[in-house]
């Protein structure tokens, strides 16, 4: 005899799963945003092509043709990939919950796409740029310099630096630990120079604003917590200096500091350790990085080149 299920509407399911991922999960605001907007869309389209509006009646047909329709509007197969992940991982919720006797993306393969290899700048570009008088000689210059620092010679994303608090920083250890994705702690090691950067800005910090109580490391001359978005304008404006890459985010930094790593021989080990993968399958993206490079190397400077 066949199970029946009772129908589940798809926002109703939708609306489950973001509370799942938010407090049980406890995945980041964005990642949670992203994922609202994905399903938001996917259920949008199934209503106005096929009148659908329950998961019950949800067909691998239709979602090949929600796939489709964004290759039409020539998406990146990258981006429609994340999208059809969204959809895998929120359908699997579905069959916990046993609201489906048969998952309807099992059957959906992605796309095939170019390897992407990661955008970074070169070493001699960031010392230039750290090295040099680029950042003005004010409490905001000092900030400005500190967070290009901490992203380059930390590789931590964009939202740990903008999550940092200065309980994190253990100066007697030489360390900081970040908070990353899927709230999972990690240990970063500072070196010298870095040390006395950080620990010259908190004092300065402290004799600037003796009387704010903001937790967090980072504060600009408005006594203010600058925003990710505002981090992201820092490290562009400054990149623009030294390098004339079509990319230059905080995320760049971040793989100049695995680039630069594995290009002086660290293990990859290591490497993942410090960015906080999850699996070594990611950080070995940046060993092709190295790869070419020494090619490129070898080409420019031996005879039989």
């Amino acid at each position: 005899m066949a199970t029946f299920f009772m129908p589940t509407p798809i926002e109703q399911a939708v609306s489950s799963y973001l509370d799942f991922i938010k407090f049980e999960k406890r995945y980041a605001l964005h990642t949670i945003r992203a994922y609202h907007d994905d399903l938001e869309q996917f259920s949008q389209f199934l209503l106005a092509q096929f009148d659908t509006s329950t998961i019950q009646e949800v067909t691998p047909a239709m979602i090949r043709s929600w796939m489709a329709a964004f290759t039409l509007q020539e998406m990146l197969p990258r981006t429609i990939n994340r999208k059809v992940s969204t959809l895998k991982s929120f359908f699997k919720f579905c069959m916990v919950q046993d609201w489906l006797e048969v998952n309807p993306t099992k059957t959906i393969h992605v796309l095939k796409t170019k390897k992407r290899l990661p955008n970074y700048v070169e070493q001699d570009q960031m010392q230039q740029l750290l090295g040099n008088d680029f950042f003005p000689d004010n409490f905001d210059g000092r900030m400005e310099y500190l967070v290009v620092a901490l992203l380059y010679q930390t590789g931590m994303r964009v939202s740990e630096l903008v999550n940092l608090k200065e309980s994190q920083i253990d100066f007697s250890r030489s360390q900081l630990k970040v908070l990353g994705k899927g709230n999972k702690e990690r240990i970063i090691p500072m070196g010298d120079e870095l040390k006395k950067i950080v620990q010259a800005y908190v004092v300065e910090k402290k004799e600037f604003s003796p009387e704010n109580d903001i937790p967090y490391l980072l504060l600009n001359t408005k006594q203010q917590h600058p925003s990710a978005r505002q981090l992201y304008t820092i490290v562009k404006k400054y990149l623009s200096l030294v390098t004339t890459a079509d990319k230059k985010s905080p995320h760049v930094l971040r793989h100049s500091f695995a680039t630069h790593l594995t290009s002086n021989g660290a293990e990859l080990n290591a490497v993942k350790e410090l960015l906080g993968h999850s699996s070594l399958a990611a950080t070995q993206v940046y060993t092709h990085n190295s790869i070419d490079r020494l090619r490129d190397i070898h080409k420019k400077s031996h005879p039989k080149g």
